[in-house]
């Protein structure tokens, strides 16, 4: 991936996950959806700096060939985003929302799970339609025989 395109790939996972958490966090908490929405930005920029550096490093290990990632790879690779994220928002979420480390450890569990799921069908849906609409397809080389 270019770097324009890892900040495209970075930017939109965010823009959607925060349109689906947001959604959720009105539905569910009784939170004002202001402090919330702060929240989940700040997190959300967290988040893009870590997603940028974390899939430049785990595509030097893993290979550029992100098409043919088998379902094993994409869990791993989740796993390892999840762990590493989690480190730096339960001390910004313990400040911010004025919580016990046990409630904003069993809070951020609940949002390392819906990310991990999101991370795998995100990239899945990304690699797929950028295979489909945006990558030109290799010239049929004509035999002389």
């Amino acid at each position: 991936m270019t770097i324009k395109e890892r900040i495209l790939h970075t930017v939109l996972f965010e823009v959607f996950a925060l349109m689906i958490l947001m959604g959720a966090a009105t539905i569910f908490t009784r939170h004002n959806p202001a402090v919330v929405g702060g929240i989940s930005v700040v997190m959300s920029l967290i988040a893009m700096a870590w997603n940028y550096l974390y899939n430049v490093l785990f595509d030097k290990f893993a290979g550029e060939d992100r098409l043919n990632r088998t379902i094993k790879m994409r869990i791993v690779h989740g796993l390892g985003f999840e762990g590493g994220l989690i480190f730096v928002t339960i001390p910004v979420l313990m400040w911010v929302l004025q919580l016990d480390f046990w409630t904003v450890f069993i809070l951020d569990l609940g949002i390392v799970i819906f990310f991990l799921l999101y991370a795998i069908i995100y990239n899945w849906l990304y690699d797929h339609a950028k295979a489909k609409f945006f990558t030109k397809p290799l010239p049929v080389k004509a035999s002389m025989s």
